[in-house]
């Protein structure tokens, strides 16, 4: 058995479900089952970025010739920044996560 100790407060947000509080309920397996076809959406896409990101990469790396203007190359590092600090950010909330899911 798992529980899911997650505090709201710990992560900036309000009770989801005003009135609970902290009170134990029983994540029913029709939500589980929702919350794992999400999630595996999720890693789809984490999947699609990689692939991406590995496209990228080997043009990057590659011998063809790229063209850019100095704007275009400072655009397109900021927004190569973007994406590394969204996902930062998200590893990072991936990591809490996995910490409040203790095995009882």
């Amino acid at each position: 058995m798992y529980e899911i100790i997650a505090d709201p407060e710990d992560y900036n947000i309000g009770s989801l479900e005003e009135g609970l509080g902290h009170r134990q309920i029983t994540f029913s397996d029709d939500k589980r089952k929702r919350w794992a076809e999400e999630i595996e959406v999720f890693a789809e896409k984490l999947d699609g970025l990689s692939d991406k990101a590995k496209q990228l990469q080997n043009l990057l790396a590659s011998e063809d010739a790229i063209q850019a203007t100095p704007a275009s190359l400072k655009t397109f590092k900021v927004q190569l920044f973007k994406i590394n600090h969204a996902l930062n950010t998200a590893f990072d909330l991936a990591t809490k996560l996995e910490t409040d899911i203790v095995k009882k």
